[in-house]
């Protein structure tokens, strides 16, 4: 196995405002998602909860991913959607900060805490529950400029 090159050098890239949005889905059962809306959960708001839980997740990257840089958060922003048609919640995290590499990897992971701390809330109904399709959004700031997804 080769040898990781360890993490990459910033010193030289200028500061610069950064924001990333990614987003994720948990899918939950009937149970669950009547639960969740009813407000039900023994351990308490999931919701509230779950914010929280991005919150850190964003604030944390780096003690997750090896190879990720610790940074200056300068907001979060989660938001919740709730499809009851599909019982479906689908979790959207905006990140920015000012400094020199982006910001990509904290909205993923909060994303991902959020639907973890839904499940683990909502588990006693029943583990079938899906978590997926998180994706990164939109980004912006940096040399590699602007991107948004296509679909």
């Amino acid at each position: 196995m080769k040898d990781s090159g360890g993490m990459i050098d910033v010193s030289g890239k200028d500061v610069t405002m950064r924001r990333a949005t990614a987003r994720g889905e948990i899918r939950l059962s009937r149970e669950a998602f009547d639960a969740l809306q009813q407000d039900a959960c023994p351990k308490g708001d999931v919701l509230v909860t779950a914010r929280i839980a991005a919150i850190q997740a964003a604030k944390s990257t780096s003690t997750i991913v090896p190879m990720c840089h610790p940074i200056s958060i300068d907001g979060v922003d989660v938001s919740f959607d709730l499809e009851e048609a599909v019982f479906r919640v689908v979790v959207t995290v905006t990140v920015c900060s000012c400094g020199k590499t982006g910001v990509e990897m904290e909205a993923l992971c909060g994303v991902s805490a959020a639907c973890l701390t839904i499940y683990d809330m909502l588990k006693y109904t029943g583990q079938d529950m899906t978590i997926g399709q998180t994706q990164l959004m939109e980004k912006s700031g940096g040399r590699s400029g602007h991107y948004k997804r296509s679909d």
